[in-house]
């Protein structure tokens, strides 16, 4: 079964210095419907102002990946790791029994337009810990690239959770099918472009919630870029 998640169907939140787009409920936007897909808790894709950011917050069990799509995101946490996350990285930090940390945009022009990403991890109370990869846009091209995993294979980032997160890149002809075990669940999120899913058109912010469907088909892209997610059930 495939269900169509589309891109105005988001839930918005306009703070001034920051825009953003709820897939799943988060903050002030509540959907009973849309509380998370298997393990998969939070997609927000959040374009931050110049000069502006997150203060320093907290998080707990929670895997948080970064996707940077433009500018730069600046990362500085209690683990003692500051560092400027740019298009290409994938970023992944485990809140586990707790951590601190702040996102800023320094950019005096730019707005940083990224993906946050929240999986539900598969162990409460673990240390926190940090990881960064740079995956350039060849290794993703015209296929899904592993990008984050539980067991860190394909050298992708170690998740501690239940799930494989893949990143490609689809123009013209270019293709690509991922197997999955039909007792999991899989997700499709289109970051740009145009591409379609099992046969399923969709656009930039639109999203494919796959149950009990065996393969992932990626085909009759334009300019797109997507992430795959398989996840626990």
């Amino acid at each position: 079964m495939i269900t169509l998640r589309k891109s105005c169907d988001r839930g918005f939140a306009d703070h001034g210095w920051l825009k953003s787009f709820h897939s799943f409920s988060f903050a002030d936007y509540y959907d009973p419907n849309h509380m998370g897909f298997g393990n998969l808790r939070v997609i927000n894709e959040d374009r931050i102002a110049p000069g502006t950011g997150f203060g320093t917050h907290a998080h707990r069990d929670m895997e948080i990946i970064s996707y940077v799509l433009e500018g730069a995101l600046a990362h500085k946490d209690n683990m003692g790791n500051g560092t400027s996350i740019v298009p290409g990285d994938v970023q992944r930090m485990s809140a586990g029994r707790g951590v601190m940390h702040s996102e800023f945009n320094h950019a005096p022009a730019e707005t940083t337009h990224f993906l946050q990403i929240w999986i539900q991890p598969n162990a409460q109370g673990i240390a926190p810990s940090y990881e960064q990869h740079h995956v350039e846009d060849a290794a993703k091209r015209g296929t899904l690239r592993l990008v984050a995993s539980s067991d860190a294979r394909e050298d992708s980032l170690k998740l501690h959770a239940d799930a494989s997160m893949y990143a490609g890149l689809f123009d013209g002809d270019e293709s690509a099918k991922l197997t999955v075990d039909p007792a999991r669940k899989a997700y499709v999120h289109v970051v740009r472009g145009k591409v379609s899913v099992n046969g399923k058109a969709l656009t930039a912010g639109d999203a494919a919630q796959l149950s009990n469907e065996p393969t992932v088909a990626i085909d009759g892209g334009d300019k797109a870029e997507v992430l795959v997610f398989d996840l626990a059930a």
